[in-house]
């Protein structure tokens, strides 16, 4: 048994029911581009991600039962920062942007990613704020390799939102993930360069920068799970696993459309 603080180095075959387990959850994504639309509640995408992940992939969706969460993703609109909770009522609007968040479970170890997407009248400041945290994400996740720092990962986030005088959420962060959802270490995503972990080939985990379009600060409302931005502000996220290869990064829930994006 591992301690809470341990950070667990897989080895070679663990790295390949990782890779799985992450190719598998890159298909739920791949599905949800056709059903996620307008008028869909997030509790239908919830039920339809739950159908997917268990009968046609033949995996657990790795959220259910975790802490006591009944359902299968977070569904985060608008200003959700994180944690939403998928319901019968909340239809999708026209103007929404929503992320959706996943875990999948294959030979006992879990993927987790991440995917924002927007309707089709989503005003021009929401996707400009979609699409630089996306950026900021990839910005975080190019700086990964042997001898690299986790700091060097936060600082690359909160410097490319910077000049877009977005701000970086910093009540929630990264986490290491394998046979665990969450294990060490916590990914922050703002730090100083050179400073936290040092990143050894055979860690993974998650870079999944929340990015807000006002104030960081957030608060949680009374359902225990549902995070929201404080000023009602926007906030957009978007979540890979990663894992540290012997000369730098490898992603390991790479969906098709991001083939040409490395990994």
């Amino acid at each position: 048994m591992s301690r809470p603080d341990e950070i667990i180095i897989k080895n070679a075959q663990e790295i390949e029911w990782m890779r799985e387990s992450g190719a598998l959850l890159a298909q739920v994504f791949v599905m949800l581009d056709d059903f996620i639309e307008p008028g869909k509640t997030t509790m239908e995408i919830n039920d339809q991600v739950e159908a997917f992940i268990t009968q046609e992939l033949k995996s657990r969706p790795a959220s259910k039962g975790q802490y006591d969460f009944p359902y299968v993703l977070n569904s985060s609109v608008n200003e959700v920062v994180c944690h939403g909770m998928p319901s019968k009522s909340q239809k999708l609007k026209q103007t929404d942007i929503v992320n959706i968040d996943i875990t999948l479970e294959k030979n006992g170890f879990i993927a987790d990613s991440s995917k924002m997407y927007m309707m089709p009248k989503v005003a021009p400041h929401a996707r400009k704020l979609v699409a630089e945290t996306y950026n900021a994400m990839w910005a975080g996740i190019k700086q990964v390799k042997p001898g690299a720092t986790l700091g060097d990962i936060g600082h690359a986030i909160q410097s490319h939102v910077k000049p877009f005088n977005y701000t970086v959420v910093e009540d929630y962060c990264g986490h290491g993930i394998g046979r665990e959802m969450h294990e060490a270490p916590q990914v922050m995503h703002v730090g100083k360069p050179g400073l936290g972990e040092v990143l050894k080939p055979g860690m993974t985990f998650t870079i999944e920068p929340m990015i807000n379009q006002g104030t960081m600060k957030t608060k949680l409302k009374k359902d225990g799970w549902t995070v929201v931005t404080r000023d009602k502000k926007l906030s957009a996220q978007w979540e890979h696993t990663v894992l540290v290869t012997d000369d730098g990064y490898e992603v390991l829930t790479l969906r098709p459309e991001e083939k040409n994006l490395g990994g």
